[in-house]
């Protein structure tokens, strides 16, 4: 999608919840190329949305963060027990230079060793930077989801038996 309009959908979306009255709530706008913390500078999100103006200063930028070798989250193998760390140096030090919060609206890793350290890592760096990093949304989880590989469903989803108990104390 153009870069050009993906700002001007944010800033019509930012402008139309502010002209309806909703002065107190968190926007939480997204970028292109499905958002990704490891291609935000280099999708020119950066560059972009950093102009985003929102007469509340409530943003929030969405970006999503995947483990696998193309950030698609469509394996369960990462590319490194560090991976993730990695993936958000980028957008933290963009988050922090332009005085910016953000959030991982998707991230996943797999159910092994590998993904478990790199998720382990990546929290426990997204915490060290809670300056910039509000914090972060497991993707997926619902009955529907069944046996995918990122399944956060309660009580048999993969990831809630597998990965959640070795993550958890990330979120408390």
């Amino acid at each position: 999608m153009d870069q050009q309009l993906v700002f001007d959908l944010n800033q019509a979306a930012i402008d139309g919840v502010r002209a309806a009255g909703a002065t107190k709530q968190y926007i939480t706008p997204e970028g292109n190329s499905w958002t990704g913390a490891w291609t935000w500078i280099s999708s020119g999100n950066g560059a972009s949305l950093v102009n985003l103006k929102d007469p509340q200063n409530k943003l929030v930028y969405q970006m999503h963060q995947y483990l696998d070798t193309d950030g698609s989250g469509t394996s369960a193998n990462c590319v490194s027990a560090t991976i993730f760390k990695e993936r958000l140096q980028a957008a933290t030090k963009w988050l922090k230079d332009n005085k910016k919060q953000g959030l991982i609206g998707e991230f996943a890793g797999g159910n092994n060793a590998q993904c478990i350290s790199a998720l382990q890592d990546g929290l426990k760096y997204m915490g060290a930077n809670s300056d910039v990093w509000l914090g972060g949304i497991w993707w997926a989880a619902g009955p529907w989801w069944g046996d995918y590989i990122y399944n956060m469903e309660p009580t048999t989803g993969v990831a809630w038996t597998g990965i959640l108990p070795k993550i958890k104390s990330y979120f408390l």
